[in-house]
């Protein structure tokens, strides 16, 4: 049995107060950081295989229908503003294309040989790892497209919240996070949504740190588009070798990048 399908732990909510709604909702999303604790190592395992491709020139990509495509959409699109890295590098497919990501796309998870297509359109090959989310790990789209993916060699992984489904048994690395029933029965956008969005923050920050996209605990690749980003690259480089705030601004600007500034601050200081 699905558990993510399973009968609420809580009935009548519609007789519940505002209080008691949160209050219970709370409680249950209390026990998704602890499901995925029991999944590190799983985690750790796909992270360090999808750091080696990708040290080799590999590309990652999620897909997923619904919540789970979004999820994965989300990661994705944050990856160059927060590393730096092209807009390529992390690709997010959501099953009815990208106008699904605001409004669904009727029956366009049922079509199992989609996500190769959409794959093999984003020039797809061996050195990428595709990973398939999908909360039941049933949906068609994301196991034909993990399915075709391992069949032609590349590294393959998966999110789900049931335990055996049928996308676990379709990949080399699955990651189960079970986190039980949902507050309202079958609404997987709440605590199996919550688990996929934690391990993907995991997967993405770990490869990213790892890919040398991260000095100490900055974002020093980040890419300064906008007001806020430019004042917080300023302060890294302020804290980093001790100037006043207008000649580390102007640094910046200058080299582009934290990183370029600091390395030709080191070189100047060596």
């Amino acid at each position: 049995m699905r558990t993510t399908e399973s009968s609420s732990n809580y009935d009548n909510l519609e007789s519940m107060s505002v209080e008691e709604l949160i209050a219970n909702i709370n409680r249950e999303d209390q026990t998704v950081p602890q499901a995925v604790n029991k999944v590190l190592p799983e985690i750790e395992r796909l992270i360090e295989q999808i750091v080696g491709k990708m040290k080799q020139g590999g590309r990652l990509f999620y897909i997923g229908a619904g919540t789970s495509g979004r999820l994965g959409i989300l990661d994705a699109s944050e990856c160059p503003p927060t590393y730096g890295v092209s807009h390529d590098m992390v690709i997010g497919l959501i099953a009815g294309g990208d106008s699904a990501i605001r409004k669904a796309v009727e029956n366009a998870e049922d079509d199992p040989n989609q996500a190769w297509l959409d794959l093999k359109a984003n020039g797809i090959n061996e050195l990428d790892t595709v990973i398939g989310i999908a909360a039941s790990g049933t949906t068609p789209y994301v196991i034909g497209g993990v399915k075709t993916a391992k069949e032609n060699g590349l590294l393959t992984g998966c999110i789900t919240c049931n335990a055996g489904s049928p996308l676990a048994d379709s990949v080399e690395y699955p990651i189960e996070v079970v986190v039980g029933p949902e507050f309202v029965t079958g609404s997987t956008r709440m605590k199996a949504g919550t688990a996929q969005k934690l391990v993907l923050n995991m997967i993405s920050t770990a490869v990213m740190i790892k890919l040398g996209k991260v000095k100490g605990n900055k974002m020093v690749n980040m890419q300064l588009s906008n007001k806020k980003l430019v004042e917080r690259g300023t302060r890294m480089i302020m804290d980093a070798t001790g100037l006043e705030e207008d000649p580390a601004k102007e640094r910046l600007l200058k080299f582009g990048s934290v990183k370029a500034a600091l390395d030709d601050w080191e070189t100047s200081q060596s």
